[in-house]
Parts: C-alpha cells; sequence; structure tokens
C-alpha cells in the first residue's frame, strides 16, 4: 500500500498571514518526501479564504524543485475552469520537468462560489467535466487534431506540441465525493479514481457504489478496472496517547468543522457536533478517519482494506488542527509505525529480533554454563595449589 496526502488545503479560519501558511504547505511536502510518503496531491481554489492556493500546477512546479522521489499531482485541478488544451500542455511540461512524477487530478470544481465568478452554473459543472475529459484525454493519448466548441471554449484543430514524458501518458486520477460522475469516467478512460470522504458510515455505501460504476463502466468501454490505482482519501491525527491527540486537535478543528458546515458546498461531507468532544466523535465514529493513535489508525485503515474489497493508496487530508511541530510529529508517527504494518518494511527487522531474543536465550544459557565449569575448575586448581 502506498501513502500520502490530500493537500486542499485547508487553512481555517481565515485572517493569519497567507504566505507562512504556503510556505508550510511547501515544508509538509520536503517532510513527507524525506520520510518516505509516495504522493502528495494539491488542490486548487479561488473563493472562501481558506483553500488558498489558486494553481497547483505552479505550486508543484516550485515543490518538485525542492524534493526528491515523492510524486505530485492536482488534487485536484477544477477541469471545467479551463480550456482542455492548456490542461493538456501545463500537464505534459510537468512531466518533463518532474522527470515522471506528476499525476493529473481532475474534479468538476467544489465551491459554487469559484464557478460563479466566472460564469459557470453549478448544475453544469459535472456534465462539464465528462464532456472535457473526453477532449483532454484525446488531446493526451492521441496525435489527431481535435475541434470541439462548447459555450466555455472553441478549439479548432487542436493539438499538443510535446508528447508526455511518461509513456503513454502520466497517470490521470478524477475525484469523487457522492456522485457517481467521477467513477464512470474512470471506468470509460481507464483512469485512477479518488474517493474523497467516501468512507463515511451511512445508508448509502458510497466506496461500494464507486468501485461498482468504475468496474460497469470499465467491462463497458474495454478498459482495466484497477484496484491498485484506487486512492481513499480521509483527515487523521495521532499522537502517542488519544488524550494527547485531543488535546492538540482543539487547536483547530473546530475552524476546520465550521469552514466545512458552512461555507465549503460539500453536503455528503459535512462535519457533525458543535463541540471539541462531539467533532472528535464525529471523525472517529463517523468512518470518515481517525485522531487517536497509531495503532488506531492501522486498524481503521486496514477495516477501509477490507470494506472496499481491496485498494492501492490511502492519502491524509491535510489540515490545520493541531500546531505545526504537532503535525509534524504525527507525519513522523504515521511514517515510523502506520506504514511499515501495510508495506512490510519491518517484517524483517521484526523477524531478526525475535530470532536474536530466542537465540540470546540458547547462547546465555550455554554461556552460563561455560562460566559455571569454567569457575568450578578454576575454584578445584586454586583448592589443589594450596592444599
Amino acid at each position: 500500500m502506498r501513502f500520502g496526502i490530500f493537500m486542499a488545503p485547508f487553512h481555517a479560519p481565515p485572517g493569519r498571514n497567507p504566505t507562512v501558511a504556503l510556505q508550510r504547505d511547501v515544508e509538509t511536502i520536503q517532510q513527507l518526501d524525506r520520510l518516505g510518503y509516495d504522493e502528495a496531491w494539491v488542490g486548487e481554489h479561488h473563493s472562501c479564504g481558506s483553500e488558498i492556493i489558486a494553481s497547483p500546477e505552479i505550486f508543484i512546479a516550485h515543490v518538485a524543485s525542492r524534493t526528491e522521489n515523492i510524486k505530485l499531482g492536482t488534487g485536484v485541478l477544477s477541469l471545467p475552469y479551463h480550456n482542455p488544451l492548456w490542461v493538456a500542455d501545463r500537464a505534459i511540461l510537468l512531466d518533463h520537468l518532474t522527470r515522471g512524477r506528476f499525476i493529473l487530478g481532475l474534479g468538476p470544481g467544489a465551491l459554487p462560489t469559484d464557478a460563479a465568478m466566472i460564469g459557470i452554473d453549478p448544475s453544469e459543472q459535472r456534465p462539464a467535466l465528462e464532456e472535457d475529459v473526453d477532449v483532454l484525454m484525446q488531446l493526451l493519448l492521441t496525435d489527431e487534431p481535435v475541434t470541439k466548441k462548447t459555450a466555455r471554449y472553441n478549439l479548432v484543430e487542436a493539438r499538443c506540441q510535446l508528447r508526455p514524458f511518461t509513456d503513454p501518458c502520466f497517470e490521470v486520477g478524477v475525484a469523487a465525493i457522492a456522485s457517481p460522475s467521477g467513477p464512470r469516467l474512470v471506468g470509460k478512460h481507464g483512469l485512477s479514481l479518488l474517493s474523497v470522504g467516501a468512507t463515511l458510515v451511512g445508508d448509502l455505501d458510497l466506496l461500494a457504489m464507486h468501485w461498482d460504476v468504475v468496474e460497469e463502466k470499465a467491462a463497458e468501454h474495454g478498459q482495466k478496472a484497477d484496484r491498485g490505482s484506487w486512492r481513499l482519501v480521509g483527515p487523521m491525527h495521532i499522537a502517542e496517547t488519544r488524550e494527547q491527540a485531543m488535546r492538540e486537535v482543539e487547536y483547530g478543528i473546530d475552524a476546520w468543522c465550521d469552514y466545512l458546515q458552512h461555507t465549503a458546498a460539500a453536503p455528503h461531507f459535512r462535519p457533525g457536533g458543535d463541540t471539541l468532544q462531539e467533532r472528535v466523535n464525529w471523525v472517529n465514529e463517523s468512518g470518515i478517519g481517525v485522531i487517536g493513535t497509531p495503532e488506531d489508525a492501522i486498524r481503521k485503515i486496514d477495516e477501509l482494506a477490507k470494506q472496499s474489497g481491496g485498494f492501492g493508496t490511502y492519502l491524509m487530508m491535510a489540515h490545520d488542527w493541531a500546531r505545526p511541530d504537532a503535525t509534524a510529529r504525527h507525519y513522523e508517527l504515521f511514517a515510523e509505525q502506520v506504514m511499515p504494518a501495510f508495506q512490510g518494511s519491518a517484517e524483517r527487522t521484526l523477524a531478526a529480533a525475535r530470532y536474536a531474543q530466542s537465540r540470546w536465550q540458547e547462547l546465555d544459557a550455554k554461556q552460563s554454563d561455560a562460566l559455571a565449569a569454567w569457575t568450578e575448575k578454576h575454584a578445584q586448581e586454586r583448592a589443589a595449589k594450596s592444599g
């Protein structure tokens, strides 16, 4: 299993220094790169004052030069806001500049206020996404010119002048919260699925619904539904004890919940409760995530693997629940104790430790016997000399 973060980013409440917040985002991804995380996804938003990265492509280009191994994805780029030709060109450029570390994540756009500022009716965003993904994938995968006119753009024999660095193309993913439109696109084009908040326990099993739609559409269009490319997204904060984790999230979880409850338009991903305890309970009991210990995180991810039938990557939703030092420690704990439970990276060291312990007992007994025999022999020799 692979691990990473989904960085919208949530910098709530508004009013704090945005330059400092953006620098902290850069440093977070640098830390994850050092710790061996696999991926970091960066979002696109233009209003509401909390999710303050307007261009994930620019941010990724900046961070790519300051990291070495971690893959960087748009999480997500709101495709209906852009001309798909320019999206294809910028994505191909990033694929070359990062030498294959780029992933293109797509979505319809999450904030109605973003769409309203450019004259897009929010009800048109999902149909627009489906239409635009068809155009985008043709631009990325073929040399055939594209002619397409919509209310948002007019392409006349358009084509990309570069092929992707990754052969035949870098990974392309589509986000889904509740609507089946994202899974439909994934199945139709053989793309990757990002299920955001779909781990919520409720009347509808969103995980099962998402993957059922992917498999149905993949079969219909002759594509392969690959669970290894499926990513689940949810928030977590872990510490050495549950009590410590709860104390740490008191710093910022209320602002995060207030933003999602009263500002962001995500009805299927809306926190419950009004008090700190109620909100912590909602995270832990709703299925959405974990506020607790590394053992709690391991248990939750194991449950998700069983509930979903299997997936490839778990992405933690980045947030400002805790102070920066506590958040950094959270990522360290996760890398040190949670990731090895699903990657097998500590199996040989554990086996070596168990072997050494069992052999030590055996060897220690032999050494004790040898020492006792030597001591007895030495005592006898001294007794003989003194007699």
